[in-house]
């Protein structure tokens, strides 16, 4: 089997580990701390939601229709990033239950269906990390998911991701894990929760 081959025959399964682990990491995220910033760049907790609910509406509207269509997606109702990120994970979750389809349009061009959601599962789990941290969280991505996100993250990742949703590579210190592989190589360096909270505070 090729490389990421494993990783990749995990379909729609892989994206509903990597949509309950984001879930969990999302769990601490409150509407008082939209402004705090996070590792992704510019932008703050706010954004970062606003962004995760967009790529979780457009993988459930992927299964539901078989198709995304590339506009943009409504807001938060309410304005309330949190419960929507949360709303949008559920629907994913049940919408890719109901049907794994074997190949979707995105903007005119087909995709097979395991291919977007492996690509999913990477952003899922990694923006999940992100919310998590932002919040002064300890969330690690589990080590078995994290190890397939490895295998598969670059064949489903392209320079045109960076710097826009990933960021340059980071070197790791020997024997480090799977998820902090996984993370550096999409440019975050981990390290403790109160480390983080103290350097973004």
């Amino acid at each position: 089997m090729t490389p990421g081959g494993a990783a990749l025959a995990g379909g729609a399964g892989l994206l509903e580990r990597a949509v309950t682990y984001c879930l969990g990491a999302v769990a601490p995220a409150t509407p008082e701390l939209l402004s705090r910033p996070t590792p992704c760049g510019d932008w703050d907790l706010r954004a970062l939601l606003t962004h995760l609910h967009d790529s979780l509406s457009a993988l459930a509207e992927a299964a539901e229709g078989g198709r995304i269509a590339g506009e943009p997606v409504p807001g938060p109702a309410g304005g309330d990033p949190v419960r929507a990120v949360r709303a949008a994970a559920r629907r994913v979750l049940g919408a890719w239950a109901a049907d794994a389809r074997e190949s979707v349009s995105v903007g005119g061009l087909s995709l097979t269906g395991v291919l977007l959601t492996a690509t999913g599962a990477v952003e899922v789990a990694v923006h999940g990390w992100d919310v998590a941290r932002a919040c002064g969280r300890d969330d690690p991505i589990p080590e078995p998911l994290a190890e397939e996100l490895l295998e598969l993250v670059s064949l489903v990742l392209d320079d045109a991701d960076r710097p826009g949703r990933f960021g340059a590579p980071l070197a790791v210190r020997g024997g480090a894990d799977a998820g902090e592989r996984l993370l550096a190589f999409l440019g975050r360096r981990v390290r403790c929760g109160r480390e983080y909270e103290e350097d973004v505070a």
